[in-house]
């Protein structure tokens, strides 16, 4: 009876396991378009809604024009770099010897931290391998041309993502880009109409299996794909290893640039354009990536003043993204001695400053039934709690003593709060519809902030 009851629990036992194996493999993701994008987006991502990008490399040494300086020098030939450099470099200078320039002497990628931190950010994306080809890590399929063995003798990637992942509440990511300007393999391959793939296998392919291993990044930003389509990349083969298999696979998180045609269709979410900002709602998650020197995403010595956008511009694209649904990537680039302009470090401050008081609407946020109000301009919705809060963002204070919103419609019951103020705000019913609220009278002391300002309604109907 005993030996009866022992074969029974073994055969459950058994069949249970072959459910368990039936399930695990059901729920493995292939690699075809179909399946990778049935992928659920991890929900860390769409709640953080901002991240900060930064662009970092070897064309940080020369850092004029921008981080295509290499290619507009050498592939374009571009007049005002040629010019450039014959004015400020020796005849038989050559992109590599910009290498050790980049030397970084002032990184510290706890300050770093520290700033990123107190932006009010929720993820740091940083550039690993920019077309340039120069790795930020210690690569061993960039033999000579990576941070460890050339410039800065350093492993950039490595000592933020520690920091990042150990001491902050952060996700770290990286930027990857397949391809190279100049890499004579990638070249041969374009050649060949990418009938072989040699650099695929044995460069770009092999490196960004290296960084997930070793840095587990967050979020995976894949760029450079265009000229290729992902057949040839390899894209899906491996995005179907980072969901099922890597150490990141519950939680990373990619954008859509893995092959020609794929950007805006293909992906965890969905990049379209560089700053792109639809200004309508979406149907799926995307991302703005955008850069606070409106010129370049790579540092440029000769940026002016007037080239960095202004706090009420920031917000404004900020605030229009997270309303269509998207999150903000509001990119930096730091010097070749690892300092962050003082006006990049001005501007984190000042978002992080605005998101201790507006946070909340914008934090875990979801699309509102209006994204932009309906009679003013410049008000723009988001909600919380299934809809039970609704957020009225107003970029531009009144002049006079109401404002007038057509989008809420409002009950009896409807409370009517401005985030950071503490005195009560009073508001009446549109005369056909909407609310008109009753402005308090702000001074610069009791201003809950001197940029866009934030209504909260509890209770509509709508």
């Amino acid at each position: 009876m005993v030996a009866m009851k022992t074969l029974v629990v073994n055969k459950l036992s058994l069949c249970l396991l072959l459910f368990v194996n039936i399930i695990a493999n059901h729920a493995a993701y292939e690699p075809t378009w179909e399946s990778l994008d049935s992928r659920p987006l991890p929900s860390w991502y769409d709640e953080a809604k901002l991240g900060i990008f930064i662009h970092w490399g070897v064309f940080s040494v020369p850092s004029f024009r921008s981080e295509w300086f290499w290619y507009d020098w050498q592939g374009a030939n571009d007049t005002d770099c040629i010019n450039f450099m014959k004015t400020n470099y020796p005849p038989d200078f050559t992109y590599a010897d910009f290498a050790k320039q980049y030397t970084t002497e002032f990184y510290s990628a706890s300050q770093w931290a520290s700033i990123f931190n107190a932006s009010g950010a929720r993820y740091v994306v940083l550039t690993s391998k920019h077309h340039e080809g120069f790795t930020n890590w210690p690569s061993k399929y960039s033999f000579n041309w990576n941070s460890m063995d050339n410039g800065p003798h350093r492993d950039l990637v490595g000592e933020l993502a520690t920091e990042i992942q150990q001491n902050t509440g952060l996700h770290f990511g990286l930027y990857h880009s397949l391809f190279e300007w100049f890499h004579p393999l990638y070249l041969q391959d374009k050649a060949n109409n990418w009938t072989t793939n040699n650099f695929v296998k044995d460069k770009t392919m092999p490196e960004l299996y290296e960084i997930i291993q070793k840095y587990k990044p967050e979020v995976v930003w894949s760029d450079g794909d265009w000229e290729a389509p992902d057949s040839y990349w390899d894209s899906k083969n491996f995005l179907a290893w980072l969901y099922n298999e890597s150490p990141v696979k519950d939680t990373v998180v990619t954008n859509d640039r893995w092959g020609n045609g794929d950007m805006c269709h293909h992906g965890g979410y969905l990049t379209c354009s560089d700053k792109y900002n639809p200004g309508v709602l979406q149907k799926r998650k995307f991302e703005n990536a955008m850069t606070l020197d409106d010129a370049s995403w790579g540092y440029r010595r000769d940026m002016k003043f007037t080239d960095v956008l202004t706090m009420d511009e920031l917000l404004k694209t900020f605030i229009e993204t997270v309303s269509c649904g998207g999150n903000l990537l509001m990119n930096i680039g730091p010097t070749k001695e690892g300092t962050i302009a003082p006006i990049f470090q001005e501007r984190l401050l000042q978002m992080g400053d605005w998101l201790k008081i507006n946070g909340e609407a914008i934090y875990s946020s979801k699309p509102w039934t209006y994204q932009n109000d309906t009679i003013t301009p410049g008000v723009w919705y988001t909600s919380a709690k299934g809809q039970q809060y609704v957020y009225a963002i107003v970029l531009n204070w009144p002049s006079g003593e109401t404002l007038q919103l057509g989008a809420p419609s409002v009950s009896q019951s409807t409370v009517v709060s401005l985030l950071g103020y503490t005195g009560t705000i009073e508001w009446r019913a549109g005369t056909t519809h909407g609310i008109e609220i009753i402005l308090p009278p702000l001074t610069v002391n009791t201003q809950p902030s001197k940029y866009a300002k934030v209504f909260k309604f509890i209770n509509l109907d709508n």
